[in-house]
């Protein structure tokens, strides 16, 4: 993105506001939109012919790694939840790159459904090439008594076990050469007191990424992370108090919060072949925050 644009979203911000439902909606709530496709971002058919899943694909970092892998002439695989219409609008989005893409609505947190994703994307295009481990949701809580057994096992059961089972029906299918990128996140490696199980779930999650890439590798797979900082996605205000909203990601050493758009790129480079001598590793894209991980 330019630097121009960039200042600009540094000065901006966002105003107050509050989704009542997880993981949010983009198009119909965000105000304002996330920024998905960068203009300046090129393709090079780095990922020509490959089939790539994305879960969460529908919207925030998802929806710009959709849009990011069909300018690289990736066939796209959407796995969402029940936002049918962002999803619809992403689906879009792809086509008009030149890109195919289907969409899978579903629990990813379900076994079955996981399995079932792997299945409809080889029947679709023939193989699996990249696996993109990206959905997740989160829950503010102002203390640890605050967060329910109930909320801890289903934020596990979408962050860290979808992730898991979404790889292991993956694996039955992938071919050396074949990725798979999770979303970490910066609060694994720092914490975050109002969202201690989601940095839970993400600090399962690099240690996952790290285990895993070491025991795939003899098969030629490999296994990275990229770490986001505060992204303005729906999961924003779907998760915090509308006065967090308001000064979301103006922590940073940069002053503001990033856009999807800027993310992309790190997923690509680690589901092309530019990444061939990378795994086991975390890129970090969090507005300058040091983590030393």
């Amino acid at each position: 993105m330019r630097y121009e644009e960039i200042k600009k979203l540094q000065t901006d911000g966002q105003p107050q506001q509050k989704q009542r439902r997880q993981p949010g909606l983009e198009d119909a709530e965000m105000d304002p939109m996330p920024i998905f496709d960068d203009p300046d971002y090129l393709g090079s058919r780095k990922l020509a012919g490959r089939t790539v899943i994305i879960t969460g694909g529908d919207s925030g970092i998802g929806r710009a790694v959709a849009v990011a892998a069909a300018k690289e002439e990736a066939n796209v695989v959407i796995s969402y939840k029940n936002e049918h219409e962002d999803a619809a609008v992403t689906k879009q989005l792809v086509e008009d790159k030149g890109a195919s893409c289907i969409v899978i609505a579903g629990d990813i947190g379900d076994e079955v459904h996981c399995q079932h994703i792997v299945d409809q994307a080889v029947e679709t295009y023939g193989s699996l090439d990249s696996l993109i481990n990206n959905a997740a949701e989160q829950h503010f809580a102002e203390s640890a008594g605050d967060i329910s057994t109930e909320q801890m096992e289903q934020t596990f059961r979408t962050n860290f076990y979808g992730a898991v089972h979404m790889t292991k029906a993956a694996l039955e299918v992938m071919k050396p050469g074949s990725s798979i990128v999770n979303s970490v996140s910066v609060v694994a490696y720092q914490g975050m007191p109002v969202l201690m199980d989601y940095a839970a779930t993400k600090g399962a999650l690099v240690a996952w990424t790290r285990s895993l890439s070491e025991n795939v590798s003899p098969g030629g797979i490999r296994v990275n992370g990229v770490a986001p900082g505060p992204i303005w996605t729906p999961l924003i205000p779907a998760s915090f108090p509308e006065v967090n909203v308001a000064e979301f990601g103006t922590s940073t050493p940069m002053g503001r919060p990033g856009q999807p758009a800027e993310l992309a790129p790190a997923y690509i480079f680690l589901a092309s072949d530019d990444a061939s001598y990378v795994s086991g590793q975390v890129i970090h894209v969090n507005g300058g925050t040091i983590v030393n991980g």
